[in-house]
């Protein structure tokens, strides 16, 4: 396996994208440093990779307070002897954390904190990781998640097309600064996956419905006719973090079902 023996930390680690990606890499060999607030969730994951016969650990980190992100590439280092790859997975929309999510309506601070979860920590994270990948043989790298918002607007989500519209953009700057190190800097930018986020952005910004169909609206836009599955995001940041990918540097890659390839929806071609 290209990844085996490799030792990925990721943020935003206790489910969705972040978790499945610790599983898929796990079974191929890699180990993982799972990160999150979310304690009992995050735990549950390691525990359930090492279950597995994979190598995992668990260490919480609240990614706006910097020291702890100190602490946790510290802890990871420690823990495996240094690590490959950065998965600068963790990210919040605004419609979760408040029901004034109009431009008009929208707070500075809220504004603020998402642009800290979304943009901020992903820089800080870097900056606290680099002295290790800089010691990393096995195509040191950081890939940081975007959206199909990094690349096009969408309605109620002006903070957080504004933070991964900056996370892309960071990405590239990222691969021209540590490109003399050998570090590879990349961002994939899917459109709507079945995660918990999507969900409750679903409900908040339609006023209700059924949890387990809200969020999906927009794939109604995907050429594949169907909504994405982490497994189809994490297939691909372990490709990232290969060094089958040492080519692929600077890339802001969508993986959206053909979302963004035209500008229509699938019930015009009659898939509806």
């Amino acid at each position: 396996m290209p990844i085996e023996g490799m030792t990925f930390v990721i943020t935003g680690g206790a489910r969705g994208i972040g978790a499945d990606t610790g599983r898929l890499a796990a079974s191929r060999g890699a180990r993982v440093v799972l990160s999150d607030v979310l304690v009992d969730e995050g735990e549950a994951t390691a525990a359930e990779i090492n279950d597995a016969g994979g190598d995992a650990i668990f260490v919480a980190a609240d990614l706006t307070d910097d020291e702890a992100v100190v602490d946790l590439m510290r802890a990871a280092a420690d823990h495996y002897g240094g690590f490959d790859m950065l998965h600068n997975n963790a990210g919040i929309h605004e419609a979760m954390i408040t029901s004034d999510f109009a431009f008009e309506d929208m707070s500075v601070e809220t504004f603020d904190r998402v642009l800290a979860i979304n943009l901020r920590a992903p820089f800080v994270c870097a900056k606290a990781a680099v002295p290790y990948l800089k010691e990393s043989t096995r195509s040191p790298s950081i890939i940081t998640a975007g959206s199909t918002a990094s690349l096009a607007g969408y309605p109620s989500g002006l903070a957080y097309g504004s933070s991964k519209g900056g996370v892309a953009q960071l990405s590239r700057n990222l691969a021209v600064a540590l490109a003399p190190h050998g570090i590879r800097a990349n961002c994939y930018c899917p459109a709507a996956v079945d995660t918990e986020m999507p969900r409750q952005v679903g409900v908040a910004t339609t006023g209700g419905g059924d949890p387990s169909r809200a969020g999906t609206g927009s794939a109604s836009t995907h050429l594949v006719g169907r909504v994405g599955e982490v497994r189809d995001i994490s297939e691909l940041v372990c490709y990232l973090a290969s060094p089958e990918a040492s080519f692929v540097n600077g890339v802001v890659w969508p993986i959206d079902g053909g979302s963004l390839a035209w500008r229509g929806t699938i019930d015009q071609l009659g898939m509806t």
